[in-house]
């Protein structure tokens, strides 16, 4: 069930109402093992795809809080009968793994740039919810910190169906207060050389509006001198 070409077991949860279908994601070098799960529910006309830590058995239970929504998911419509639609998954599967496999691996290559160009610790944040808000939608709940820096990077994601082909993807540098979106195959060391400018400009830009924004409360404190009649 590993193998590169092979459809993952089919886990019905509700078979009147709900299927869940389950893609294991193995050996990846940042991620480790990842399972990618297609949910679909009749009864609210819905088929979404969801990422979660682990390879996950047929049966097992997971948890709400456990899983990341991904805007990338199955579309079978075209599917003129039950082998067209195996074909179909099949295809459409094998794009979500490539993309997650290809971000796992430029994730790799970000973890050591990013420590040999600032010397900072690099660890893995395998959290479904981030405190960061990013631009983009992430493709697996991982991300490599740096937190001497306040630097988050991880994989993002275009929103639209699998049937269109891989999704968009792209490495996004974040911190609290700044973001940017750079291509997949871009350079690590260029972009981290990009961000580190983005940084020091923003900053600069922070500093200049509390500065503006101290003067003007300063001439407003003035404002209440012998001479000014403050009103209630």
């Amino acid at each position: 069930m590993d193998q590169a070409d092979d459809l993952l077991q089919r886990a019905l949860i509700d078979a009147q109402a709900s299927v869940s279908v389950a893609l294991k994601v193995s050996d990846l070098a940042v991620s480790e093992a990842l399972t990618v799960i297609f949910h679909g529910r009749r009864d609210l006309g819905t088929l979404q795809t969801y990422v979660t830590h682990g390879g996950r058995a047929a049966g097992a239970a997971v948890g709400a809080s456990e899983l990341l929504r991904v805007p990338c998911d199955l579309d079978l419509a075209d599917a003129a009968s039950r082998d067209e639609a195996e074909e179909l998954y099949a295809t459409q599967a094998r794009a979500l793994r490539d993309a997650i496999v290809a971000s796992d691996t430029v994730l790799s290559l970000w973890a050591g740039e990013i420590t040999a160009m600032t010397g900072a610790r690099v660890s893995i944040d395998r959290s479904i919810d981030l405190d960061i808000r990013l631009p983009a939608a992430r493709l697996m709940p991982v991300a490599l910190s740096a937190p001497e820096r306040r630097l988050l990077v991880t994989a993002v994601c275009g929103a639209r169906t699998l049937a269109e082909g891989r999704p968009p993807l792209g490495i996004v540098c974040a911190q609290p207060d700044l973001a940017h979106v750079y291509q997949l195959s871009d350079d690590p060391e260029s972009c981290l050389e990009d961000f580190e400018e983005r940084a020091a400009s923003h900053a600069r830009r922070v500093a200049k509006r509390l500065d503006h924004q101290e003067a003007s409360i300063h001439r407003f404190l003035e404002l209440n001198g012998d001479d000014f009649q403050a009103t209630a």
